[in-house]
């Protein structure tokens, strides 16, 4: 199947892209910036840039099977300012309309359209127990979700299969509220909002894009569907359980008042309560990974796959590379990390020999960006690139050393910011599986600060890193 999808490069369409990629799927990529798209979301995915106009759009949809809208600019993105609002409203609903306009003009049409919503639609209900059916609300972000269903059922009047996705709270590694929220967790000073009392909607990123995929393929998923895990909670339920998972307490309130001076209206949809249940995907039989919130918790927080020890002496570093490279820059550290995925070895190899997949497995905070065309990768190909870490922009230059297919490569930081950074990828074939192991050998930057840097910024990043590279792989290619 061909998909086209807008929103590809957010924090939902970059898990979804991967685990549709992993069914055989073929993608089209709805895109503001070419560029950008193409440094975000690899090699395998064609990208149609926005600005090109009706007639490329037209085109692209005639090529598709299907749609999955996705776009849509950040809720909590300041104030809502009647700019804001109009941002708002133009990124969902007028965007959904063009959508719409274009696949009734496309000639074959896709079969299938599966667009956004939020659980915003219900409003602040309380303790209310909330359903597909029940009625919305009447605020700005209500109406909001309202005129964007309506904008895509549109759609059903060109013959197309549509469903609504109102979406909860989105929890994963790499975005959305975890990633807003863990800062003040990690230093023990977090807690729930307002009163804490608040029903959270929630569902973990992973299962929301098995859905979408499922939805792809399966007639039976239409009309409107809550996006939401079946373990309801409250907010201070949240708070507690990413307590539990850091091992930090979370008794710090965020006083509601705070927020509506800094947010103003907008302040609601943290401190408004929906008791959302799942009851068409509970009719539809969808099998949760994560049905409940300390499992998603643990399972986003935790990187047990990811070692990290203090460096070997010398004498135990055996390659000739190793030896030469490594005795003059003087790794303290060492990284190990294994995957087991479903996939043969060749083809788990062929997807790390392009260069533009690397923008793909690492997360989108890091802005990661080739610089002067894509190399061919190969024993001895350079690759410059430059990204972020933390709020820092950095230039890096990367040279492969060794280049074994399919059983293994090695790269090597040539300039950049760590004082040393050896990495060595090797794939095995267990069966029909492979196993894909890193090793990396690093120093520190920062000289006599090294030691602090590595415990408390370095160290955690490199989990995080390392731990949504697995994610991307495994939805990639399946894992055991």
């Amino acid at each position: 199947m061909r998909v086209l999808i807008t929103g590809a490069t957010g924090f939902i369409g970059r898990a979804l892209v991967p685990i549709l990629l992993g069914e055989g799927h073929q993608l089209i990529a709805l895109v503001r910036s070419e560029e950008r798209a193409r440094s975000l979301l690899g090699a395998e995915v064609e990208t149609v840039e926005l600005s090109s106009g009706v007639k490329a759009l037209t085109e692209a949809l005639e090529r598709s099977d299907a749609v999955v809208n996705l776009a849509g600019e950040s809720i909590m993105g300041g104030r809502w300012t009647e700019a804001r609002r109009r941002v708002l409203v133009e990124s969902r609903v007028q965007l959904t309309k063009q959508l719409v306009s274009a696949i009734a003009e496309a000639r074959p049409r896709p079969k299938t359209l599966i667009s956004g919503s939020a659980v915003g639609y219900y409003g602040d209900r309380g303790s209310e127990v909330l359903h597909e059916s029940s009625p919305g609300s009447n605020d700005f972000l209500a109406r909001l979700c309202q005129d964007w269903e309506a904008a895509a059922r549109l759609a059903e009047g060109s013959g197309l299969r549509v469903m609504t996705l109102r979406t909860g709270v989105v929890l994963g590694r790499d975005g959305g509220a975890i990633a807003q929220m863990l800062p003040p967790f990690r230093f023990g000073v977090g807690g729930p909002v307002g009163s804490g009392r608040q029903y959270m909607p929630w569902i973990h990123l992973h299962d929301l894009v098995r859905m979408i995929a499922t939805a792809l393929t399966d007639d039976r998923y239409d009309g409107t569907v809550n996006g939401v895990a079946p373990g309801q909670a409250t907010n201070r339920e949240f708070a507690s359980a990413l307590g539990r998972a850091l091992h930090r307490p979370a008794v710090l309130p965020v006083p509601a008042l705070a927020l509506k001076v800094i947010f103003g209206e907008a302040a609601g949809v943290l401190l408004g309560s929906q008791r959302v249940e799942p009851r068409r995907l509970r009719e539809l039989r969808f099998t949760y990974r994560f049905p409940t919130l300390d499992q998603a918790v643990a399972d986003i927080i935790q990187t047990g796959d990811v070692e990290i020890m203090p460096a070997r002496s010398s004498g135990e570093l055996h390659t000739p590379v190793k030896e030469d490279y490594l005795r003059k820059r003087r790794p303290t550290h060492e990284l190990r990390t294994k995957t087991v995925l479903d996939t043969p070895m060749d083809e788990a190899f062929a997807f790390f020999s392009q260069a533009e997949n690397l923008g793909l497995i690492t997360p989108a905070a890091m802005r990661f960006e080739i610089q002067g065309g894509v190399p061919t990768i190969t024993q001895g190909a350079t690759v410059d690139y430059r990204l972020r870490i933390g709020p820092m922009p950095m230039r890096w230059r990367t040279r492969i050393t060794a280049w074994e297919p399919p059983h293994g490569f090695i790269d090597l930081q040539e300039s950049g910011p760590y004082r040393c950074w050896w990495h060595k990828h090797t794939f095995s074939a267990a069966g029909n599986r492979t196993v894909m192991e890193a090793h990396v050998c690093y120093a520190p930057p920062l000289g006599a600060l090294r030691r602090l840097a590595n415990r408390w910024f370095i160290v955690p990043r490199l989990r995080q890193i390392f731990g949504y590279r697995s994610d991307v792989i495994r939805l990639r290619f399946g894992a055991s």
